[in-house]
């Protein structure tokens, strides 16, 4: 019975995210809400302090309880094996998911990324929990955007925020070293995703 209310939880979201002109949408995120933001440094806060983290500025902007799940320098591939336990425990209502930087330091291919951010939203979605995606530049001489998290977005019906890190690691007045953000680049996308979850309708 709780499985098969799970799949419907999923079958709705999919339905309320059909793309239209305003992008997909998101379920109201609930008062008492828990939103598990996931990912790798840039969700753990390298290069700022706690307080200053984006899950945490975000949780302030939106007044919902986000619960951080950073771990510097994982991949992609780490964080599908990581996903599931995460999951369990903190039992969320949203999840934003943030990964694939570290494929792109180590070079080891878009393709790899793609498949496990894909698998990690459906694992997600198969539980009933609403997706938002944050994409991830590659580093180089300034950062290019990579293409395949708006496709991932359009394929799942998830909100994907694809601008937001491209501009702040693009930018050093908005960077603690080369790669991560400082207190003001982590505000800035903490600002970007809470604009994102009003426009789909989760806040």
């Amino acid at each position: 019975m709780k499985r098969a209310r799970a799949a419907l939880v999923a079958v709705c979201a999919l339905l309320l995210g059909s793309c239209g002109p305003s992008g997909p949408k998101l379920p109201r995120l609930d008062a008492g809400a828990v939103v598990l933001a996931f990912g790798d440094s840039l969700t753990h806060g390298t290069g700022a302090s706690r307080e200053e983290s984006y899950p945490v500025v975000l949780g302030r902007l939106i007044s919902r309880k986000v619960v951080a799940a950073g771990v510097p320098g994982e991949t992609s591939e780490q964080g599908l094996r990581r996903l599931p336990g995460i999951l369990e425990e903190v039992r969320p209502q949203l999840l934003i998911l943030c990964h694939g930087g570290n494929d792109f330091l180590q070079r080891t291919g878009e393709e790899a990324a793609a498949k496990n951010v894909r698998e990690m939203i459906r694992l997600a979605q198969e539980q009933g929990i609403a997706v938002l995606l944050i994409a991830t530049p590659k580093p180089g001489f300034g950062t290019s955007k990579v293409g395949f998290y708006e496709e991932i977005g359009k394929e799942l019906a998830v909100p994907v925020e694809a601008d937001v890190l491209a501009d702040v690691l693009g930018s050093n007045k908005l960077k603690s070293d080369l790669v991560h953000p400082n207190a003001e680049g982590y505000a800035r996308i903490a600002r970007a995703v809470a604009k994102l979850l009003a426009k789909a309708g989760a806040v």
